[in-house]
């Protein structure tokens, strides 16, 4: 599998996560739904004139921020990035 880029920032109880290119960002909600039990608030969107697409990640007790960023670093596939994007 090709790598690719994500970006998270969190927003209260809340991640917000961006993922470049609409199969990349499939891809990883299907590793999450395997990884635990996941459900977004919002369905993925694209953002216009770019590749990026984005969705909500809550925050709960099994789920806390350190983890999910230790759960994004373990896909091999996925290149955490820092900064807005």
């Amino acid at each position: 599998m090709t790598p690719f880029r994500v970006w998270i920032s969190s927003e209260g109880d809340f991640c917000h996560v961006r993922v470049d290119g609409k199969d990349n960002a499939k891809r990883l909600l299907t590793c999450l739904s395997q990884a635990f039990v996941f459900k977004t608030f919002d369905p993925m969107t694209e953002d216009d004139g770019s590749s990026l697409c984005h969705f909500l990640v809550p925050y709960n007790p099994p789920l806390s921020p350190a983890s999910f960023i230790k759960m994004l670093m373990a896909i091999p596939d996925v290149r955490l990035m820092r900064g807005p994007a």
